[in-house]
């Protein structure tokens, strides 16, 4: 049985299923978020340590602003309201990307982080205004400047993720079969799931039998 340390989702579909059902995308982005507290329970359940959440990339700023500054302000008050919560259940929130966000949204982030940052429970990884090839791109700038020779373990140390295992198994909702710019140096030799259901409709069933699934799995990383 494979053990599993780090799981990765894309979680997609929110905007499908709020105009699918709610007439609204914005429906969709708050009942996606109920599904994330539902999968955050389910991990710890699972006894899983890692948990990388794709909640916002580069690509997204192309979205509409009213649609923008409802994400962030669902997560503004997210953090203010369940902060606490989150540091009383032993958990860490790290933020992959880069912090380009309103003064008062970036300072509820570095507070989370701070208040958390001893937590060992369960560490929360949340992908906002992240994009890996910008990742990519900007460690191999920091090894150029450093002079570090280049190789994989020298690059990985300098990508964001430098102190987070690589992921055992990705989940990407939404019937979409893409990485979408996510982790690709940290997902080569992850087991890749792609589910059916919007995020929103995606449960704690769903999560268990992709665990599941992936526990049977032979892994041969490159051997016979």
């Amino acid at each position: 049985m494979n053990p599993l340390n780090h799981v990765a989702i894309i979680m997609d579909g929110n905007g499908r299923w709020g105009l699918k059902y709610k007439r609204s995308r914005n429906a969709g982005h708050k009942a996606g978020l109920k599904t994330v507290e539902k999968i955050i329970e389910a991990t710890i359940k699972n006894k899983i340590s890692f948990l990388t959440l794709f909640a916002f990339s580069t690509e997204n700023w192309k979205r509409p602003k009213k649609e923008i500054n409802y994400l962030f302000t669902l997560l503004e008050n997210f953090l203010v309201e369940r902060i606490d919560d989150l540091h009383k259940q032993n958990i860490k929130l790290q933020i992959l990307g880069s912090k380009k966000f309103s003064p008062k949204l970036n300072k509820i982030l570095s507070n989370s982080e701070k208040k958390t940052s001893k937590n060992r429970k369960l560490q929360i990884n949340l992908a906002l205004n992240y994009g890996s090839k910008s990742e990519l791109i900007e460690a191999i700038k920091k090894m150029k400047k450093n002079k570090n020779i280049i190789t994989e373990r020298n690059l990985s140390k300098n990508l964001q993720t430098k102190n987070i295992p690589d992921p055992d198994l990705l989940i990407r909702t939404g019937n979409t079969k893409r990485l979408s710019n996510f982790l690709l140096w940290q997902l080569a030799y992850s087991e890749i799931f792609f589910e059916k259901k919007l995020w929103p409709a995606f449960n704690e069933k769903d999560y268990n039998r992709i665990i599941k699934e992936y526990k049977r799995i032979k892994r041969n990383f490159g051997k016979i």
